[in-house]
């Protein structure tokens, strides 16, 4: 057994909390995207992390109790889109939509789509359901949606620092948590893109889309899909101290820079021709009431 498991520390929603101990660390990275940087020294003090992201079934098992209404399920307010046409305030939210063949990277509305009646309950539209997804981890879910989340299972959302730190595992100085290979000795470490983004997934790690949490190995501290699988929110605004990498972002964006929250991990849809952030110090922007269908969340408990 994990010797950072507390076997009887779970939240109201029976989902078991690894404990993290308190620790110091070299957060960010200068070898890869500006906003990495700089690198500095950061302070953790101990606290308790879920082993995997939030699933469906536990997200249904918060809806089933408290009738939540998640930010994709709801109508925008026109009001605060003025002159925005009524059919584009529905409710609806962002699916990727792999195109038939390749295209210029610069532009993802050439993979994403905002989708009408796409949900936690709907992750590809309408007519998708959650068959046999029980235990993939619950996506379309903005900042609002994961805090509701960590509040009713008596958790909060993580730090960026806290995140950073536990995605390590205790380990350091190597290019991925898992070491210094993407894929050492051909096994696949995380649910990532493989083949020629984005239109052509190989699916060499055996999932196109999201994968059941804990299909991959643990970190050192008994963590699972820390990388890749999909997005995970943190409490941290989003600032960015570099000038900018000039290369384009996996991760669908919403608004301006103001009020945007960092993501953290990457998701399947991180490729290495075109998203390098299946690392622990990738960081990308997202605006609050963004929802996708490669965006989770996952609690601590300090």
């Amino acid at each position: 057994m994990n010797n950072h498991v507390d076997a009887g520390l779970v939240d109201r929603n029976g989902a078991a909390l690894i404990r993290i101990p308190e620790g110091r660390f070299l957060m960010g990275s200068q070898d890869h995207y500006p906003e990495e940087s700089p690198v500095r020294w950061e302070e953790i003090t101990g606290f308790f992390m879920h082993a995997t992201p939030v699933t469906n079934a536990m997200f249904a098992a918060f809806i089933a109790s408290t009738g939540y209404v998640t930010q994709a399920e709801r109508c925008l307010a026109s009001e605060d889109y003025p002159g925005v046409a009524p059919d584009l305030l529905q409710p609806a939210s962002l699916v990727f939509m792999p195109p038939d063949g390749p295209v210029q990277l610069d532009d993802v509305s050439r993979w994403w789509s905002l989708v009408p009646g796409a949900d936690w309950r709907h992750p590809l539209g309408p007519d998708s359901n959650l068959q046999g997804l029980d235990q993939h981890p619950v996506v379309h879910v903005g900042l609002e949606d994961a805090h509701a989340y960590a509040q009713w299972v008596g958790c909060e959302l993580p730090t960026e620092a806290q995140w950073e730190f536990a995605a390590w595992g205790g380990r350091t100085g190597s290019e991925f948590v898992w070491g210094d290979q993407l894929v050492p000795d051909g096994r696949h470490m995380a649910n990532i893109w493989q083949g020629d983004f984005p239109w052509r997934n190989l699916a060499l790690d055996g999932y196109d889309r999201t994968s059941p949490v804990g299909a991959f190995p643990a970190n050192g501290y008994g963590l699972q899909d820390m990388i890749g699988n999909v997005w995970e929110w943190t409490i941290t605004p989003f600032n960015n101290p570099g000038q900018g990498s000039g290369k384009p972002s996996c991760c669908a964006k919403g608004g301006g820079e103001k009020n945007m929250r960092v993501l953290k991990g990457g998701s399947h849809l991180c490729a290495p021709d075109y998203c390098r952030r299946y690392r622990a110090p990738a960081r990308s922007p997202q605006a609050p009431d963004t929802t996708s269908s490669h965006i989770g969340f996952r609690c601590v408990r300090r």
